[in-house]
């Protein structure tokens, strides 16, 4: 980041609000890069240059639940899933 604080703009509780496959293409509306932690794996995709079918997308980001995993952020263009110290350390700095 540039050293300016984040805003929250939106906070959603994902054990009342579920997003689950059917909601996916709006998280990542006028998204360009999606960046996706399971577990120690860091998986990055360019939405613009790899057009990703629903099923592909729900493969990365659902949880074994089927729902949205967490935590799930958008930083302008970029939206980060899951977990990764790494990841987060790259993107918020």
């Amino acid at each position: 980041m540039d050293g300016r604080p984040l805003t929250i703009r939106e906070t959603v509780n994902a054990a009342k609000d579920k997003i689950g496959a059917k909601d996916l293409k709006g998280v990542l509306k006028d998204a360009t890069k999606l960046v996706v932690a399971k577990g120690k794996k860091v998986m990055t995709f360019d939405l613009v240059r790899q057009k990703m079918t629903g099923a592909e997308l729900a493969k990365v980001m659902l949880g074994p639940t089927g729902n949205l995993r967490a935590p799930t952020m958008r930083l302008g263009k970029k939206v980060l899933v899951g977990f990764s110290a790494e990841a987060f350390e790259e993107y918020l700095g």
